[in-house]
């Protein structure tokens, strides 16, 4: 027996024990209370009209059968079945035949934990336990059971009740049976369908309760409590103990019993088991069932006919056949004679063979043909010596031994027949169904109006596809075997079937048609009740009835069936669904005839019926009449149908076995999406299977209904996951995406037009992109296939989700669309966070675009057939990912400090700020002003720095995180400048005096004196490489601001327009209004404003209130001291980049920004303070004005052009012989700083260090080849350096000795040489400057000056880059690192 049931916990069944054994009456209902409940009517299943038919009559047809009885012992099995399966339950499904009882067992607290004693009273059975000696077994247990012998027996008395239940059912079942067989004249199902499904159900459930009895351990529950009430009542034996005794040995095992008990009514079983044989063998016919249309809506031969009416009955007949075949099953196991006869070999054969277990109540079952096998076999042998040996009449005799011969031969082979080929005859038949639904459900669907004529084949075509779908879960997989104590077998479910898919979609659909034209079938029904009521009242008249002279009870209630027809209210144009009527009236009373006229003891039989009416040539008084009670349950209980052969709320108990299969199918080849809405649709159904007996499996079938409906959907969604990341894979929309650079497509077609051979040609070139015409290469259509098949499964998916209704599972409400919607964002959110980073590190910013759009791009297919707003979720996503502070935030201007930010857009500045700004890896980042980007000497990761932070990445950047994304990196690098700043406040601060001292020696000229106090300054090598690092926040910041600019213009440049013209025409006044003050920065964001730096860094300064001490008007001194800094000792100007070899470049880039930053606000401060100092004035008055930006530029001028007078002092004094490696750089950093600065005129350096010498020494680095510089670079009198100090020691006025002992230097022709060469140079290009015109005058060049085409064609052949790159001749076009002009 599988093991894959539901477990309830012991104590919730034995809590509601009752305390002592309920004395019942033993004949009599009220002996059912407890089974039948006040509102048994109600659970009849449509029955109630039966039941009353009964009770409405009991005085007026004695005559007439007691059915009353049928039904309501029908219903008390079934809560019979319902205990044993729940004490089945608590103790763990324990093995009686080996006594093998698991632990579980002795503690679900049903029998004492003493398994010695307990086992032993089970083994002796009947023995009485006063012979066992069990004193000598287990002394100790039995004193332990002795001492709590009260307890054990209330935790007993409610299972033992279910003995002495299971008893009196045995006995007024089995009275009843026995009645019906002999009093009922006919049991044909086109006869007396009604009374037969009634008699046949009563008669199956019989034979259940007995079979599943024996999975019960009802002898050590009987001889245990009767141990226990003699040791609690002076050694009585209990009240019911020897019939007990007597009842379960006559039924162990339980076939034994039944099989002595039903003998007498063996007979009439078998000619109920021949009459339904032709169903039977129809059902199994699945070319017939096909090839004579019993299933379709119309004949296959004559199409034009659309209402089939070719088999109306057994059409109809086909919705009972699941009965027929359980019937059949169990009809010639507890009745084996009735094979013997001729016919009965055949339908036993035709079901024995479909089938290898026996259903007995929900998931318990037998195994049939081991059963058949031990019980049914033995039978027939026997039968077969009995008729060898010739005690009966010879010819008789031969038939019988004939007979019993086949029957045992057909026996012996049709299990592994079976074991063989049931599943084919049942996949095979769910071929058939699938086929014919599907047809049924296309053909009502353009047709409705044709349903309701053939509801009767659609309630079949329910039925059929239930039995199939049930038969699979209770049979595939079961491993059969012929030996009892192997009968347990647990269930292998094999989960590659798809058509129980296709089944359960063809059930729903066609149960969603029946309610939605409920309205039209009920009125196509009391349309033919009415014409119904005239052909009756026609029967009634003809001669036949008349002779039959009824009696006044059978006359008054054919009038009244009249008078019911009569009265039925006549549909009329749309009114029919505010029709109300109620037939159970009619209902009644026709089976109150069927009562009467099918008794042995009326004189009026059925029989008697048919001869008088059947001579009309129309159908007779009986057909008329069954058809009526037929057409008018789908007048007022058509739901009760629909449920009874639609409903799947058995497959509740194999629920996990349905998720498997559903897994393994729903998205499999033959898988389709439209079919998860019948899968999920079943559990709606599972709170049904709860027995009212068993209060507590409500609750537990309730919430596994909902586990599994919320796991079918876990499944789903991942699907629908599933699907969309198949398409935002690289072999999906990705493999649509490959575009070629252009030297790849070059190359690509050089590489194609030398394949003239055909057979050499290859579908892939040796570069690793695909030729043209790779798509139509045979093999690489699969590919495309599966692309297209996943958007048609996507597609169909979200379309069928979006339309299913809520799926209701008791208080549960499930809405496929909030599900779908929630997993299709949420799966955006996880691919978003998952691709911001690669297996090495962070993902290139463009290429993370161009994945969010192909994510996109399937959202908005799918949201395409879907009712709702995904891309709007989309957005919410981004904006949760790039701004997560509070909403109220997103109005105000100024941030709060501590706003927290979204995870993705989190991750990617911090890599930006570590990795590029702080360079934590140590990968040599450095900024290339002439590429406008970060390069590094290795991966940063998986990339190179100028793959992330070239313009066209960091354009992708702001497209995917916006301006929140770009607000959050710009507020990382002010919070680390803003660190870098504060340590140069700290510096100013702890090096005051000393540099109030180099400040006073560098203006008296005391060179000794300044190089003194110079060296008294702390940490200023770590001082130059945080404003360094600074200088490379700046230059960061800006290309984000340039990005933001260029994008702005290009998705909204009516905006960026207007900030442009706003920010043209802003006022300049000191101090600024506030309004004014966050334009401006407003502006600058996007890079439409003034110099970004100066601006960046007043804003930084201003929010940090910093620069505020005295100490900052020293900050030229502090930056003309780092000349003498040793990192100038690994300093080399690169002509690739533009800059320097290890950033000083930023360096020059921090002064400027800084010193001028921090002159601005001083400058506000000065103004505030007069302001303060003026407000007691009235005849003071200050025009705001007045400071105005001219005097703010002229203060800035005046300190920087401080800061390079004395730089530019302090590189020459320090040069010397044996000092002057970096004499050089030292002052290309000063023209580089005389460049960036928008403040200082190119010609500021020109009083110090004549431009010739700056002019030699950039036509050495542009001019000079590899080799040259090569031999240069090995001599140093020939290097730039070296022509740098030569010409000085000529011409430079800075070049003077302020001590008398000092030696001037020496002159020598080499110097005059270079000298003379530079400035030749120097002229020619200064006239070619001036012949280019006035527009190129303000064009920073990273060269000398300009070059013209020819020169710069010269200068690109002798190019010394060391660096890969672009050709130099655009360097030196839009370069910012050499000298343009002078103003």
């Amino acid at each position: 027996m599988a093991k894959s049931r539901p477990h309830f916990p012991a104590q919730d069944v034995l809590a509601s024990a009752p305390a002592a054994v309920r004395s019942r009456e033993w004949e009599g209902p009220s002996r059912w209370t407890e089974y039948l409940g006040p509102d048994v009517e109600s659970r009849n299943n449509g029955r109630g009209a039966e039941v009353a038919a009964i009770q409405n009559s009991s005085a007026s047809l004695h005559k007439g059968l007691n059915m009353q009885w049928v039904y309501q012992l029908t219903h008390v099995a079934e809560g019979l079945m319902a205990k044993m399966y729940r004490l089945n339950q608590i103790l763990d499904y324990p093995d009686l035949v080996n006594h093998s009882y698991p632990e579980t067992f002795w503690k679900a607290g049903v029998f004492p934990n003493h398994p010695r004693i307990c086992i032993l009273l089970e083994k002796k059975f009947p023995e009485h336990h006063s012979k066992l000696q069990l004193e000598r077994v287990d002394k100790f247990a039995l004193d332990a059971m002795n001492d709590s012998a009260e307890v054990h027996l209330q935790s007993l008395e409610q299972w033992i009740q279910l003995l002495l239940d299971l008893m009196a059912f045995r006995e007024q079942a089995l009275r009843l049976i026995l009645d019906l067989s002999s009093t009922v004249i006919t049991l044909l199902p086109h006869q007396n369908a009604l009374i037969l499904h009634a008699f046949m159900d009563l008669f199956c459930s019989f034979v259940r309760v007995n079979l599943l009895s024996e999975k019960i351990p009802r002898k050590m529950m009987l001889q245990t409590y009767n141990l226990l009430h003699a040791m609690a009542r002076d050694d009585r034996d209990t009240d019911f103990y020897h019939r007990l005794i007597q009842f379960v040995d006559s039924y162990d095992p339980p076939l034994k019993g039944l099989h002595e008990d039903l003998n007498f009514v063996s007979p009439r079983i078998g000619e109920v088991l021949e009459a339904v044989g032709p169903i039977i063998f129809l059902s199994t016919d699945t070319r017939k069932l096909r090839n004579e249309g019993f299933l379709s809506p119309f004949h296959p031969r004559y199409p034009d006919i659309l209402t089939n009416s070719a088999h109306p009955m057994r059409a109809q007949d086909l919705a009972n056949v699941t009965s027929y075949r359980e019937w059949v099953l169990f009809g010639y196991l507890v009745c084996p004679d009735e094979l013997l006869r001729v016919t009965s070999i055949d339908i036993s054969l035709v079901v024995l063979k479909e089938n290898l277990v026996l259903t007995l109540f929900r998931d318990e079952y037998i195994l049939l043909h081991e059963d058949y096998h031990l019980y049914v076999l033995p039978r027939i042998l026997e039968s077969k010596k009995i008729a060898k040996s010739g005690r009966t009449k010879q010819k008789e005799a031969d038939l019988e031994y004939s007979v019993a011969k086949q029957v045992e031969k057909m026996i012996s082979e049709v299990h592994e027949q079976a074991m063989y080929s049931c599943d084919a005859i049942h996949h095979e038949r769910r071929i058939l169904l699938k086929q014919e639904i599907g047809r049924m459900v296309m053909f009502f669907t353009d047709q409705p109006s044709l349903l309701a004529p053939n509801i009767q084949m659609v309630f079949s075509a329910l039925a059929f596809a239930q039995s199939e779908v049930l038969w699979y879960f209770q049979h595939v997989g079961i491993g059969s075997s012929r030996s009892k104590t192997a009968r347990i077998v647990p269930v292998e479910i094999d989960p590659n079937d798809p058509t129980i898919g296709f089944l359960l979609d063809g059930m729903d659909h066609l149960c969603c048609l029946v309610r939605k034209y409920i309205a039209a079938i009920r009125g196509y029904a009391l349309s033919y009740l009415s014409s119904c009521a005239g052909r009756i009242r026609f029967l009634l008249g003809t001669p036949g009835m008349v002779a039959l002279d009824l009696d006044a009870t059978l006359k008054g209630l054919f009038q009244r069936i009249v008078q019911h027809l009569e009265n039925i209210p006549k549909p009329q144009g749309d009114n029919i669904s505010a029709i109300t009527c109620d037939l159970s009236e009619l209902r009644k009373d026709w089976l109150s005839v069927l009562m009467i006229v099918t008794s042995a003891r009326s004189s009026i039989n059925i029989r008697h019926l048919e001869k008088a009416t059947v001579s009309t040539g129309k159908e007779g008084l009986l057909s008329e009449g069954n058809a009526a009670y037929n057409w008018s349950r789908c007048v007022d209980e058509l739901e009760i149908q629909l449920s009874k052969h639609g409903n799947l709320k058995k497959i509740y108990f194999y629920h996990q076995h349905l998720t498997s299969v559903f897994r393994n199918t729903m998205f499999g080849p033959e898988g389709r999406p439209q079919h998860c809405c019948a899968w999920l649709g079943v559990a709606s159904s599972f709170p049904e299977c709860a027995s009212p007996i068993v209060p507590e499996e409500v609750t537990k079938i309730g919430r596994d209904a909902v586990l599994y409906v919320e796991s079918l959907i876990e499944s789903i969604m991942g699907g629908l996951e599933g699907l969309i990341n198949i398409l935002d894979s690289e072999g999906g929309f990705g493999s649509l995406e490959m575009q070629l650079l252009p030297d790849q497509a070059a190359n690509l077609m050089n590489l194609t037009s030398r394949l003239s051979i055909p057979s050499a040609k290859s579908p892939k070139a040796s570069y690793g992109f695909h030729l043209p015409g790779y798509e139509s290469y045979p093999e690489n259509n699969n590919s495309i296939k599966m692309l297209e098949a996943a958007m048609q499964r996507l597609t169909n998916l979200c379309s069928v989700l979006n339309d299913m209704e809520p799926i209701c599972v008791l208080n549960h409400v499930f809405v496929l669309r909030e599900y779908m919607r929630e997993c299709i964002l949420g799966n955006f959110k996880r691919r978003l966070l998952a691709v911001l980073k690669t297996d090495s590190d962070l993902q290139r910013p463009s290429v993370l675009e161009s994945l969010i759009r192909r994510h996109t791009t399937i959202v908005h297919l799918a949201e395409q057939h879907v009712s709702m707003d995904l891309t709007q979720g989309i957005r919410e996503i981004l904006l949760a990912e790039t701004y997560s502070g509070p909403v109220s935030s997103l109005q105000l201007f100024e941030k709060p400090t501590d706003q927290q930010t979204g995870t993705a857009t989190e991750a990617v500045c911090n890599w930006y700020v570590e990795n590029i700004v702080k360079d934590a890896s140590g990968a040599g980042i450095i900024f290339a002003p002439l590429h406008r980007c970060f390069k590094s000497t290795r991966p940063v990761g998986g990339y190179f720095a100028e793959s992330v932070t070239d313009l066209k990445e960091l354009k992708a950047f702001v497209r995917t995180f916006g301006s929140y994304g770009v607000d959050r990196l710009d507020r990382m690098l002010k919070e680390h400048t803003a660190a870098l700043l504060n340590c140069i406040d700290t510096t100013l601060r702890a090096n005051r005096e000393i540099l109030d001292a180099v400040a006073g020696s560098m203006h008296a000229g005391d060179r000794m004196e300044t190089e003194s106090n110079i060296k008294q300054i702390i940490d200023m090598d770590t001082m130059v490489r945080f404003c360094i690092q600074a200088g490379q926040a700046i230059a960061f910041d800006s290309l984000l601001v340039e990005a933001s600019g260029v994008v702005l213009e290009e998705g909204a440049p009516l905006i960026h327009s207007l900030l442009s013209g706003v920010a043209k025409h802003l006022p300049d006044e000191i101090p600024e209004k506030k309004e004014i003050r966050r334009m401006r920065k407003v502006a600058d964001t996007v890079n439409v404003g003034g110099d970004h730096d100066f601006e960046w860094i007043r804003s930084i300064l201003e929010e940090v209130r910093g620069a505020t001490d005295s100490s900052w008007s020293l900050l030229p001194y502090l930056f003309a001291t780092f000349m003498t800094s040793s990192i100038w000792n690994t300093t080399a100007f690169n002509v690739d980049t533009g800059g320097f070899s290890n950033n000083i470049h930023c360096l020059a880039r921090c002064i400027s920004a800084v010193i001028a930053g921090s002159e601005i606000l001083r400058l506000e401060r000065e103004y505030r303070q007069k302001q303060t100092l003026s407000n007691g004035h009235a005849t003071e008055s200050l025009d705001p004005e007045a400071q105005n930006y001219l005097s703010v530029e002229t203060s800035i001028k005046s300190t920087m052009q401080l800061f390079v007078k004395f730089s530019a002092g302090i590189i020459l004094d320090s040069w010397s012989e044996s000092i002057r490696s970096h004499l050089v750089a030292k002052l290309m950093f000063l023209d580089q700083v005389c460049e960036i600065s928008p403040f200082l005129p190119r010609s500021s350096l020109e009083s110090h260090v004549p431009y010739c010498i700056l002019r030699s020494v950039y036509s050495q680095y542009y001019s000079n080849s590899s080799t040259a510089m090569a031999s240069l670079g090995a001599s140093p009198r020939h290097s730039p350096a070296a022509a740098a100090a030569m010409s000085l020691a000529h011409s430079s006025p800075s070049m003077r000795q302020p001590h008398g002992d000092s030696t001037p230097q020496s002159h020598d022709a080499a110097s005059y040489n270079v000298k003379a060469a530079a400035s030749s140079a120097h002229g020619q290009d200064h006239y070619e400057m001036e012949n280019a015109g006035g527009k190129n005058r303000n064009v920073r060049r990273s060269g000398p000056l300009e070059y013209s085409l020819s020169r710069k064609a010269k200068f690109a052949e002798g190019s010394t880059s060391g660096s890969t790159g672009p050709s130099p001749l655009p360097r030196f076009a839009v370069s910012r690192s050499g000298p343009v002009s002078y103003k």
